[in-house]
């Protein structure tokens, strides 16, 4: 072969390399309309949310998931995985130990600058931030597509897609109920409309007395609660957080104390938005249901 010829074919070989490196390229537009491309799916993922890293669980990626969280403990092998820190703090030097591939934030709870940081070193970083069932569902088809996993995204998402409309169909004619969400009681807090817990109320045919507000997650005062009147209170927790419904029963007044209409609903189901929410809004509607009956 000439030194011309070998060159030639070495040429041929790399174009070849080149374009299968090309066809194996993965891309994802996150939650902040960025195209986040991968060379190759992703094989090491730090998550830095419990959210996400349910999320990724879900998709089908948890044997790539190598750090999570803080609180990521769902589903029980995620619990095992090293923490890198929490919402207030991320531990960089860490996260950058990893070599990770993939790091996968959150919007509402993780620092842009902290993450623009990880950016900066050539460390893709892709966004949720779901805002509507469908933005769960679409969140499991992206994480799975990075990661290799299309089928058992599409699969999965699509499962949650007709479960959602099932109970959308089974409620729409519910009789409308006035519903206070409470999440915290020092300061007392609750969600506005534009929050998954109102969006799980609203598919169970009950109305957010809150949901005008403009902040996403809005502080009120127990006047405020008294105003409006709701026909059910609803917290989540477990029975040790019955203090919050207790409180309420002092003012026998409101039509949800009077009709027996304070409820605690299933830590975590409703609180994250994940592929569970699903759970959380059948268990939720199976309580507005007890409700109407007591009115």
């Amino acid at each position: 072969m000439t030194i011309r010829n070998a060159g030639i074919g070495l040429i041929a070989l790399l174009l070849m390399l080149s374009g299968g490196a090309s066809a194996a390229q993965v891309c994802a537009q996150d939650a902040l309309q960025h195209s986040v491309c991968l060379p190759s799916p992703a094989g090491r993922i730090v998550s830095l949310s419990p959210g996400a890293t349910e999320l990724l669980f879900s998709a089908g990626a948890g044997d790539s998931v190598v750090a999570v969280s803080a609180w990521s403990d769902f589903p029980a092998e995620a619990a095992a995985l090293p923490q890198v820190g929490d919402s207030n703090r991320l531990d960089l030097e860490a996260i950058v130990s990893l070599a990770p591939d993939l790091v996968v934030a959150w919007s509402d709870g993780n620092s842009r600058s902290q993450l623009e940081r990880i950016a900066e070193l050539g460390i893709p970083v892709f966004w949720l931030a779901p805002r509507t069932f469908e933005d769960i569902a679409r969140a499991v088809e992206e994480l799975a597509l990075l990661t290799g996993q299309p089928t058992v995204g599409q699969t999965r998402a699509e499962s949650f897609r007709q479960e959602i409309s099932s109970l959308e169909s089974e409620y729409a004619r519910a009789q409308p109920v006035r519903v206070f969400y409470q999440i915290w009681d020092q300061p007392l807090m609750t969600v506005n409309r534009e929050e998954l817990i109102s969006k799980a109320i609203e598919l169970c045919g009950g109305v957010n007395v809150f949901g005008q507000l403009p902040r996403l997650v809005p502080r009120i005062s127990r006047e405020a609660v008294l105003a409006v009147n709701p026909e059910v209170i609803v917290t989540a927790g477990e029975a040790g957080n019955s203090q919050w419904l207790e409180y309420w029963k002092q003012f026998p007044s409101l039509t949800a104390v009077s009709a027996g209409n304070l409820f605690l609903e299933p830590p975590d189901l409703l609180a994250r938005p994940t592929l569970r929410i699903v759970k959380g809004a059948r268990h939720l509607c199976q309580t507005l249901e007890q409700a109407r009956a007591n009115l």
